[in-house]
């Protein structure tokens, strides 16, 4: 999603006329700019903290020339008030589609680590809401590759060898640490192999433990973990009963949970469990299914689908055959195990890091032709992820980092929700005057607000 920052002069503040020439012609629609006595094609502004979306076009001169300000004003003091703007504060707007366009302050001073980063799908959507990334780590040393390819830096390995003291100080903390041992896929292999699976799993398990020590050290305004949604109820809850005692009780973090769907803005059935805490006993409402729309990227797989696919991506005979006999053996004894089959109006099933076996889960019809996989560039838009990504490794490894990602307009929507409530309480690693001064201050909508 394209992105421009625009600086607020005192005009703006004063009469609502924004100077938006930094964005450049090309940000809008051609047929958006119009003469004074006339009306271009309507655009609509979702403003963070403005209830209604607001409808404008953007006025010309007689002569066409663009006077860079949009037509409908009046919102922009309520925006500017709910956020305590000033002149010399910048905004970022951001082009959602063709005639729809978010607005929201720049956090530019709201940072954030990315624990267990991956290949970047949280600091995409951190980002994307205006915060700003001082520290990242992941050991998988191909999705360092693609993060170091994508954001200029190399992420930070084992975050068990990393001092605490060596991380930055931070306002929120973001991790998505591994969910192998809590997903159901994860646990039915590790109980296959005689493994030990949730905090029980040497290598991964405990890892919930090492990002609880860094929030006791560090202590961050807020902080953002996801995981899948077996998690709650692994070991028949006791797993997560004992993570959200730790959080909340010897950590003192007021916590607030919520399973989201990817579908409610791609294609792709993606169930997920994200835990909020922030400090001072401040509650938060995370986004509705209706409030997601904005951030839709796809509807259907069709719209994601590249127009030309090689050929190395349809199955072969064997494979297909395999799979369809896998399918039906499973069938005739009960199990809900196969593959899955869809069309191009279709929402997928969820994209797992396993894909790069036999892309079974998700598998596209072609007419007179055997099923095909999805293609890794696909793949990054099934997750949200924008076309200017890039993909620097094998197909194998791209499957594996696709797959073990986020749906980043999804976290993109939490995010702003986290980063806009945040500065809006102006809650930073703060005093005890700005924690007094908060109290009295009005919340946008849907950011943070007092208990």
């Amino acid at each position: 999603m394209e992105a421009r920052r625009i600086t607020i002069t005192s005009a703006a503040l004063a009469r609502g006329a924004l100077n938006v020439r930094r964005c450049g012609r090309e940000f809008f629609p051609e047929s958006t700019f119009c003469r004074p006595d006339e009306t271009g094609t309507s655009i609509q502004l979702h403003a963070v903290g403005i209830r209604e979306p607001i409808d404008t076009d953007l006025p010309t001169d007689r002569s066409g020339r663009p006077r860079w300000t949009f037509r409908s004003r009046r919102w922009f003091r309520e925006f500017a008030a709910r956020h305590d703007l000033t002149a010399g504060d910048e905004i970022q707007i951001t082009r959602l589609s063709n005639t729809q366009y978010r607005v929201s302050p720049d956090f530019r001073d709201i940072r954030f680590v990315d624990l267990f980063a991956g290949i970047g799908g949280m600091r995409l959507a951190f980002e994307a809401a205006g915060a700003r990334c001082v520290f990242s780590c992941e050991w998988d040393r191909f999705s360092c590759m693609t993060y170091e390819a994508n954001f200029g830096d190399r992420p930070a390995g084992n975050i068990r060898t990393i001092p605490v003291a060596e991380i930055p100080d931070h306002e929120v903390l973001v991790a998505g640490f591994p969910c192998q041992p809590f997903s159901i896929a994860g646990v039915s292999k590790k109980n296959a192999l005689g493994q030990s699976h949730g905090f029980r799993c040497e290598t991964q398990g405990t890892l919930f433990f090492d990002v609880a020590s860094i929030i006791e050290h560090k202590q961050p305004a807020a902080f953002l973990l996801e995981n899948v949604k077996n998690l709650q109820r692994h070991d028949k809850g006791r797993t997560f009963e004992i993570m959200r005692r730790t959080l909340e009780q010897e950590l003192g973090y007021h916590v607030t949970v919520q399973v989201l769907d990817g579908q409610t803005v791609v294609p792709q059935h993606r169930e997920r469990v994200f835990i909020f805490g922030s400090k001072r006993g401040l509650e938060f409402r995370f986004p509705q299914p209706h409030e997601l729309e904005v951030y839709r990227l796809y509807s259907t797989l069709d719209e994601l689908f590249q127009r030309r696919v090689p050929a190395r991506y349809t199955l072969t005979d064997h494979l297909w055959d395999y799979l369809q006999r896998y399918a039906e053996k499973h069938r005739r004894a009960g199990n809900g195990f196969g593959f899955g089959l869809v069309g191009p109006g279709d929402i997928a099933r969820t994209l797992s890091a396993r894909y790069y076996k036999d892309g079974s889960e998700i598998l596209i019809r072609q007419p007179r032709k055997n099923p095909r996989r999805l293609t890794p560039r696909e793949c990054a838009r099934l997750m949200g992820f924008p076309d200017g990504f890039e993909i620097v490794v094998s197909d194998t490894q791209a499957y594996r980092q696709f797959g073990n990602s986020v749906v980043v307009p999804l976290v993109q929507a939490i995010a702003e929700r986290v980063v806009n409530g945040l500065r809006s309480r102006d809650l930073r690693l703060g005093t005890q005057s700005q924690a007094t001064a908060a109290t009295t201050r009005q919340t946008a909508d849907g950011g943070l607000c007092g208990s």
